[in-house]
């Protein structure tokens, strides 16, 4: 990361999940114009975003097993855009260069095919496993009338996350936070600060609860691990509670420090394997033991991933090849497509690029 004057924040947005089925490329095609339409993009611009949203869409429903389509705003200071993020089961791309060439089209798309969904796209990324699925994402934001960026390196920030709610409920009892300190124009790296909620149970009480620490954690002063899980503790007391780790990554000192309450899983993953982070029992808003926090070191081109246990820990990067040179947000989706279970809600949040 670059020099910086003022801290850069990122929060989960939970978005609208559309699930596979006979009307998804419709549905995701109006869900995606409006939600462009109501961000302020113009029409020529909502009408691309709506064409790329249906070309994924209408891969995945004739291709995949299983998918689903992410749609959700993202915003650039005062800009906003529109992200959508397609996971799928299913055959996956063996030649994924080759899908991308211009004008190649599975039969039944729009025919415009990936390619030039890249390059309607501002930002995009796409990563296959043969025989296991594929995940792709993509952002759309303003450009000018003659066509030019007016967003400087989308996709570029290192962090992406998503959460999924439950089977049969439409908000997610899960949230994350990110947010930069210090940086300055040295070229002193910040410090990036990471939070993950998994509130207790599931729909709207347990979202009360994630959000709650949401807000602790990006007003907390104490700017340790276990500062910001005290002002979360706090925070979430009169509310169900729930289980919370955050991360403190340190790329000018090769290090992150970690702290957790309850079942939030923490891994440093690197070409090398992957190393677990620590949590302790309890329940934070609840009860919790006296925090400790751990210090690992950070290895070159290496990414910290935290998520709910609405993913099991049986995942393996190393069986999806080439995974660690994605986006966050790519590698992000494609471990939720791997390890996620419908019966509970579920967040993931990666971090890498920093350091």
């Amino acid at each position: 990361m670059g020099a910086v004057k003022t801290a850069v924040t990122l929060d989960s947005e939970d978005g609208v999940w559309f699930r596979d089925g006979e009307s998804l490329p419709v549905t995701a095609r109006s869900a995606a114009a409006t939600l462009a339409r109501r961000l302020g993009l113009s029409s020529h611009r909502s009408a691309e975003i709506a064409i790329a949203v249906t070309e994924g869409a209408t891969n995945l429903q004739r291709h995949a097993v299983d998918g689903a389509v992410l749609l959700r705003a993202v915003r650039s200071g005062e800009l906003a855009g529109v992200e959508f993020l397609t996971v799928d089961s299913g055959p996956g791309i063996a030649d994924v260069p080759a899908a991308l060439v211009d004008g190649k089209s599975s039969a039944g798309t729009l025919g415009i095919g990936l390619g030039a969904v890249s390059r309607l796209a501002d930002h995009f990324d796409l990563h296959s496993v043969p025989g296991r699925g594929t995940v792709m994402t993509a952002q759309f934001w303003p450009r000018t009338a003659d066509g030019r960026a007016v967003v400087d390196s989308p996709g570029s920030f290192p962090a992406g996350g998503v959460t999924r709610p439950i089977s049969g409920e439409t908000v997610c009892g899960d949230a994350w936070a990110v947010r930069t300190v210090g940086g300055d124009e040295a070229g002193n790296s910040p410090a990036i600060l990471v939070m993950l909620c998994d509130g207790l149970g599931h729909g709207p009480l347990a979202a009360r609860a994630s959000q709650a620490a949401v807000r602790a954690f990006h007003a907390s002063r104490d700017l340790s691990p276990e500062g910001i899980l005290g002002a979360v503790h706090l925070a979430l007391r009169g509310t169900r509670g729930g289980a919370v780790a955050v991360a403190r990554i340190e790329p000018a000192a090769g290090r992150v420090r970690y702290c957790g309450i309850g079942n939030v899983s923490g891994f440093l993953v690197s070409d090398d394997g992957r190393r677990a982070l620590l949590s302790a029992p309890g329940i934070v808003g609840a009860h919790m033991r006296r925090l400790r926090t751990f210090e690992e070191p950070l290895q070159p081109h290496s990414a910290l991933v935290m998520h709910s246990d609405g993913l099991t820990e049986r995942w393996d990067h190393g069986s999806m090849p080439g995974l660690l040179r994605h986006a966050p947000l790519v590698m992000a989706g494609q471990l939720l497509r791997e390890a996620g279970v419908r019966r509970d809600d579920a967040s993931v949040v990666v971090i890498k690029g920093a350091w």
